[in-house]
């Protein structure tokens, strides 16, 4: 592994470079907003066949450097940033991939036309915050009662540091999030990075189940034919950003395929990684393939 400290001009980004090999790069961009790269670490198995994966974290969150500027947290910005990280590695040609807000920011990234991106995988993400949010109401309405009314009187109160609330909270993130038994150390990492990140409150809100902050408009269902490379959409039955975000992004996109993993919710890559992996590794194959 290679790290680096990438002097951007809004701040350092820090990246890392796993692997070496002939193969097209798999550049990764991660969820949040802030989440940090840490909990994409996994994805370094995909160098087995002699390809490098490049992690970095995004300006104001991991290791990365973090302004006191709110004007930055943007999905602007943030794209422009994903062009600097390339130039700043040399990534001529690279397969990009996007988990949840990651997906998001590869979506305004790739509609920007830039150029040597082989392919692009969607994890876990969607096009439309507005279609992410009534999903999210509709698996809201299905926790338990006092769930329920644990959500509705933080919303009241804007109190969100009870027990009852944090009880709600890991239910949800229990059925939605992560459903191992024993949620594995990556979800402590990501949690770490945004609590209290405000990149995350700024663009996303105050919880996961609240989508009311910059992104709450942000959509993008109308412009996916303009991406053309070939596209994997993938993720978990029981996520968070239900199935039909997934179905949309794959019946907007021109060149796309579909994997639901029944199992899964959030974060397939940790929740069920042999046919993630799998499905991943065989993908980037096939889209190098088309490309030479």
């Amino acid at each position: 592994m290679e790290t680096h400290t990438l002097p951007l001009p809004d701040g350092n980004i820090y990246a890392e470079v796993h692997g070496s090999g002939d193969a097209v790069p798999l550049l990764t961009l991660h969820g949040g907003p802030a989440a940090g790269s840490q909990y994409l670490r996994s994805l370094t198995r995909l160098t087995d066949g002699g390809r490098q994966v490049i992690l970095y974290d995004q300006l104001g969150c991991g290791g990365s450097g973090k302004p006191d500027d709110p004007s930055l947290w943007t999905p602007e910005r943030y794209a422009a940033e994903v062009q600097q990280v390339r130039d700043a590695l040399g990534l001529d040609r690279v397969h990009l991939l996007g988990q949840s807000w990651g997906g998001m920011l590869a979506i305004d990234y790739m509609l920007g036309r830039p150029s040597g991106v082989v392919s692009l995988v969607l994890a876990d993400t969607t096009a439309s915050i507005p279609q992410a949010a009534k999903g999210l109401l509709r698996l809201r309405s299905e926790l338990p009662p006092e769930s329920r009314a644990a959500l509705d009187e933080a919303d009241r109160t804007g109190r969100r540091d009870t027990p009852a609330y944090q009880a709600a909270l890991i239910t949800f993130y229990q059925r939605h999030v992560c459903r191992l038994e024993s949620w594995p150390q990556e979800m402590f990492q990501m949690a770490e990075n945004m609590d209290g990140n405000p990149v995350y409150s700024q663009m996303w809100g105050p919880d996961e189940l609240s989508p009311s902050g910059s992104l709450a408009s942000w959509d993008r269902l109308d412009r996916l034919a303009e991406i053309t490379v070939p596209a994997l959409v993938l993720a978990g039955r029981y996520g968070e950003l239900v199935p039909e975000c997934s179905q949309s992004l794959d019946a907007g996109l021109p060149d796309s395929q579909l994997v639901l993993l029944p199992e899964c919710s959030h974060l397939p890559h940790l929740e069920d990684p042999e046919q993630w992996f799998g499905a991943v590794a065989t993908f980037l194959d096939e889209a190098e393939a088309r490309a030479s």
